[in-house]
């Protein structure tokens, strides 16, 4: 049997949504308290970790890209395990491609990776993509240093079964973390530095569970609850579908005002008949009332959306009706992407499927009309008195990059830290960010 040192050094990679971010960050935690050591920038690690995301079209080419990139200079490569969607989806045939491949694992079963390093280091090769009825976050060592923002997963899954989607064959049902966890898990967040906690879930707003008092709640009832944190000063969540959400979660944005005025609800088209045939259970109607009744309990709420064009049988008229969508709602920004079919979705055997090249033009179209409005509202911003979170450095001296209220990216010159929040005029305007004066430096 082939054996190799135990590795000393790691590095983990990860790709895609922010749920992605959230399960490397802790799949980092666990191989430090398994007592390795985060590889230095620019040198190679004894443990490499690949957080795949499968959403878009060849996802698992790009895996096997990643994998031949990290071979060394002498032929060796490091350990290398490939974690995420890719890996539930097409574990079997990545360690049957790729030999150098020691370890694959899904994302409801990470926290078995460093048992699974130690036997790749007595030469075992293994795979676990199990979705067990445990949960792993029962496994995972507790928080203990955060930036300035950090994520927070508190719901998984999908029962919605959108017909272009592998999220509920990749990452199971719909399934709440408990309330007692989440809130033990955000102080420890706090402790560790974090201003801001955006709280994760394939569908966040589905979540739901037993308060401190034992009372049943939405995810109103959470927030309310990490609101009451005295050195927590922002909440953020995402990502919202339009049926989930409740009478109290919109109150909320107009009661709560640690939650900021931001919301991401994604429509994925503006045609009644495209969003049937993705079996999203929503109509455009009902869709804009959703907003309206958002923009009446916060009225300065920046709103976010995904789109999906090209979708099997999407004609120039219902692209239209996408652009019509658009300019009614005016996003503060927007996702939009071209369909991709996914192995194993009902779409990927629809008739109609839409040529490339007029995927591409259409996204082009769409994709110009999100930037004109988020420039439109990066430039209604303007004059504004707002507090912003300090984040990071600038790239000039002295310089200082954070977050508004509306997740706008702000850059400002000042002294300030990192962690801060500073009062700061929103003074000039660009496509992605705005320039802002410094009016005030906060205490804490």
């Amino acid at each position: 049997m082939q054996t190799t040192d135990k590795p000393r050094t790691y590095r983990v990679k990860s790709f895609g949504c922010q749920m992605n971010v959230y399960d490397g960050e802790r799949m980092a935690e666990m191989l430090a308290e398994d007592g390795l050591s985060p590889a230095p920038e620019g040198e190679d690690a004894d443990l490499v970790v690949l957080n795949t995301c499968h959403i878009r079209e060849k996802a698992a080419e790009k895996v096997y890209s990643d994998i031949g990139r990290l071979k060394r200079e002498d032929g060796s490569s490091p350990l290398i395990a490939v974690a995420g969607c890719v890996a539930q989806a097409e574990g079997e045939e990545i360690m049957a491609r790729a030999p150098s491949v020691r370890m694959v694992v899904g994302p409801q079963a990470y926290h078995r990776l460093p048992a699974m390093v130690r036997d790749a280091a007595d030469g075992r090769r293994s795979t676990d993509t199990d979705m067990p009825a445990e949960t792993k976050f029962d496994a995972l060592p507790a928080r203990r240093k955060s930036g300035p923002t950090a994520f927070l997963t508190v719901q998984e899954g999908c029962d919605k079964f959108c017909t272009y989607c592998v999220v509920p064959y990749t990452r199971g049902a719909e399934a709440s973390r408990p309330f007692a966890d989440l809130v033990a898990e955000a102080e420890r967040l706090v402790a560790g530095g974090a201003r801001e906690i955006t709280l994760l879930g394939q569908n966040v707003n589905a979540w739901t569970g037993e308060d401190a008092k034992g009372r049943g709640v939405g995810l109103e009832g959470l927030v309310a609850a990490l609101a009451e944190m005295p050195d927590l000063a922002r909440i953020r969540y995402t990502t919202s579908h339009p049926n989930d959400m409740t009478d109290a979660l919109i109150a909320a944005h107009g009661e709560i005002a640690k939650l900021m005025p931001y919301l991401h609800l994604p429509v994925q088209s503006g045609s009644d008949r495209v969003l049937g045939a993705m079996n999203r259970s929503h109509t455009v109607d009902s869709y804009l009332a959703l907003l309206d009744r958002f923009r009446a309990a916060r009225p300065d709420i920046a709103l976010s959306g995904d789109f999906i064009v090209g979708f099997p049988g999407e004609t120039e008229a219902e692209f239209g009706e996408t652009l019509k969508l658009v300019d009614a709602v005016g996003y503060a920004q927007a996702f939009s992407f071209k369909y991709s079919p996914r192995p194993g979705t009902p779409a990927a055997t629809m008739d109609g499927q839409v040529p490339r090249q007029v995927m591409d033009e259409r996204l082009q179209r769409l994709q110009a009309a999100i930037n004109r409005d988020q420039l439109a509202f990066n430039q209604a911003s303007t004059g504004r008195t707002c507090e912003v979170l300090v984040e990071r450095r600038g790239k000039l001296p002295g310089q200082w990059l954070g977050k508004s209220p509306w997740l706008q990216s702000v850059f400002f010159e000042g002294e300030a830290a990192i962690g801060d929040i500073v009062t700061v005029e929103l003074a000039e305007a660009g496509p992605n960010s705005l320039r802002g004066r410094l009016l005030e430096r906060a205490l804490v």
